[in-house]
């Protein structure tokens, strides 16, 4: 079966701060981008990647190819979903419709290859795709509107939903598009998907595959990365 990736990365970082998208700081002598773009591609089930930038974005390298397979940059937009479906239409000609596609975080760089082959085996198995997820193990406490505890939540069945995701491509498209027309912002491809009814399965991955959001979390990937 047909496998590429897309990776959203027009964001420009808001939460972590400063002038530099996150996704280009330099960790373990790469940009975050890098790592990610090099953790999916070394896999052998995958085919290329798209990746959607900001319009005019003055950072990306302009990579076309790495570990031999195909690099294709497309122009994405203001939301995740929005750059989510500019990269499926920036497809090359003759991926199929029911191409597995893999959407993966950008600043999410230390994806190892067994969780991709692993989701992968699983979203071939389920019409309905798979999501890399980690059980939430931690106690979770609802906060009242004054910062004081209102009680604690049942953490059973409980997931923290990772990337990359993967679904078919007409599957993704359709729930993509109908989250749109609906004026729903789906923060992840999983919500659309469960927005037409259906269930993706739940695929346990490592913990380590951290998206970096703070600086705190720059930090930590350093360490990992360079400690890998």
């Amino acid at each position: 079966m047909t496998c590429w990736a897309l990776v959203p990365a027009a964001g420009r970082g808001r939460r972590f701060g400063g002038e530099v998208p996150k996704q280009y700081l330099q960790v373990a002598g790469k940009p975050l981008i890098a790592h990610a773009l090099n953790a999916l591609l070394a896999h052998p089930a995958i085919d290329g990647v798209v990746v959607a930038l900001a319009e005019d974005d003055p950072y990306w390298p302009g990579w076309t190819a790495l570990h031999g397979k195909p690099v294709v940059a497309c122009t994405g937009g203001g939301e995740r979903a929005d750059s989510v479906l500019a990269a499926l239409q920036a497809l090359p000609p003759g991926v199929a419709e029911d191409a597995l596609l893999l959407v993966h975080d950008a600043a999410r760089p230390n994806l190892c290859a067994d969780d991709i082959g692993r989701l992968i085996a699983a979203a071939q198995a389920c019409a309905d795709g798979a999501i890399l997820a980690a059980p939430v193990r931690d106690t979770l406490k609802r906060a009242r509107d004054d910062g004081r505890i209102a009680g604690s939540e049942p953490r059973e069945r409980l997931w923290r939903a990772l990337t990359p995701q993967a679904f078919r491509r007409d599957l993704l498209r359709r729930a993509l598009l109908a989250a749109r027309a609906d004026g729903v912002i789906a923060t992840d491809e999983a919500m659309a998907v469960e927005r037409l009814g259906l269930h993706p399965m739940l695929v346990e991955g490592r913990e380590d595959n951290l998206k970096v959001t703070t600086p705190a979390d720059l930090a930590l990937m350093a360490f990992l990365l360079e400690n890998r």
